[in-house]
């Protein structure tokens, strides 16, 4: 085999470098290897892994990259890779590959060294670190609508995937950051379905939490509600419990509940890119149709699946009409919806944040639990509590200079 070099170039970045080193190398018939970039604040770091034939006309070569280097204030240096070495870098090849990704409002350096620490640990090398979020002033002040974000691309198999994202989870929490772990595939390049939960979700409140309010039980509901997020309640049970405390509600009163619904921070940035993008999105949740409805118009949602309330004579009854829509009815809507749009459920993200969105948060591609309750973050694939929704873009592998703002 003929020789391998390693030539890296580091200065500052200017057009034209890429080029001009590239040429000389084509020139004299070198073939190349492998090739990265980067450019962090002006500075350039370029690294080619060239095949050296023998004889003079490669190592003029490498004399005409050094002269080029110097005359475009451009450090070079050259490092021989051995057989060996080489052959066992094309081992790696097919190697699995992993996203991590990590968000929070600022991002600093504790939380990129647990995070590299965790990765190390478990056996992975990190092949490339891209910052997602835009550029910060240095004179601005943490706002809690900032969004930052980096994303790791990793190599390898992890010694034990679950005591990673254990590992990961405790440091989401210690740090006040969130950490996203996901296989990098076909299927999370390619996903084509977004559904959400409605209440405490695409929606800062709990309806029928507002809606007891109106009837004068807000106390009574909101701790129904309360034992069924968190997973305490069977989701059914308590559903019937409460819809019993609201007979007799005037159905006036859901018109001026739904416009003052307070729409979950990035939910209207997020839906905007995404239908731009050609994603369908959909609503499936244990709350009602008729607010379901009012956000499907509000925020451009392609499919609304919840619960009928039944009104008689002007006054909620306490029922519903139809089959309630708990966890595993939403599971099944989630699997209907991916069969009509000719997909496959890896490429379906879903999101919740209650104990009732388990069931369709595991089965789909990517399941995120949003500002959710400790359970329901310990058995989702994925959390997301420091930003507001439009932080899964971030987690689709978007930078801010990609999307709408």
């Amino acid at each position: 085999m003929n020789e391998v070099v390693l030539m890296t170039v580091t200065g500052p970045d200017r057009q034209g470098v890429t080029t001009a080193l590239t040429t000389i190398l084509a020139r004299a018939g070198i073939n190349v290897l492998d090739i990265g970039q980067s450019v962090i604040h002006n500075n350039l770091s370029l690294g080619l892994l060239v095949q050296l034939p023998t004889g003079e006309q490669a190592s003029q070569a490498m004399l005409d990259i050094l002269y080029k280097g110097h005359e475009l204030g451009m450090t070079v240096t050259f490092k021989p890779v051995s057989a060996e070495s080489y052959d066992h870098w094309v081992a790696e090849q097919g190697k699995q590959r992993h996203i991590v990704t990590l968000l929070a409002r600022r991002i600093s350096a504790a939380h990129i060294a647990k995070v590299t620490a965790i990765v190390a640990e478990q056996g992975l090398n990190i092949d490339d670190i891209t910052r997602l979020s835009g550029r910060l002033p240095l004179d601005s002040k943490v706002s809690d609508t900032d969004k930052a974000s980096v994303q790791f691309s990793i190599r390898g198999t992890p010694i034990n995937t679950e005591q990673m994202r254990q590992a990961f989870l405790v440091a989401a929490n210690e740090l006040d950051v969130d950490i996203a772990f996901q296989k990098d595939d076909v299927y999370r390049r390619n996903r084509r379905l977004v559904a959400f939960d409605m209440d405490s979700t695409l929606i800062e409140t709990e309806v029928i939490d507002e809606l007891a309010r109106e009837a004068g039980v807000g106390e009574q509901v909101a701790e129904i509600t309360e034992l069924a997020m968190q997973g305490q309640l069977d989701f059914k049970e308590s559903f019937v419990r409460r819809m019993a405390l609201l007979k007799g509600l005037d159905e006036s009163v859901l018109a001026g509940i739904a416009e003052r619904l307070p729409i979950t921070e990035g939910a209207e940035r997020l839906i905007q890119n995404l239908k731009s993008l050609g994603y369908k999105t959909a609503i499936l949740s244990g709350g009602f149709n008729y607010f379901g409805r009012y956000l499907q118009k509000k925020l451009g949602i392609d499919y609304v699946y919840a619960n009928e309330l039944e009104i008689v004579d002007g006054k909620v009854t306490g029922n519903v009409v139809g089959t309630i829509v708990d966890g595993q009815r939403k599971a099944e809507l989630l699997r209907e919806l991916v069969a009509r749009e000719g997909i496959h459920l890896e490429q379906a993200i879903a999101v919740g944040d209650g104990a009732n969105d388990l069931p369709m948060l595991n089965i789909a591609g990517l399941g995120i639990a949003f500002r959710a309750k400790n359970i329901v973050k310990e058995n989702a694939k994925q959390s997301l509590s420091t930003l507001g929704l439009d932080g899964i873009l971030y987690l689709l592998g978007f930078r801010d200079r990609d999307v709408l703002h």
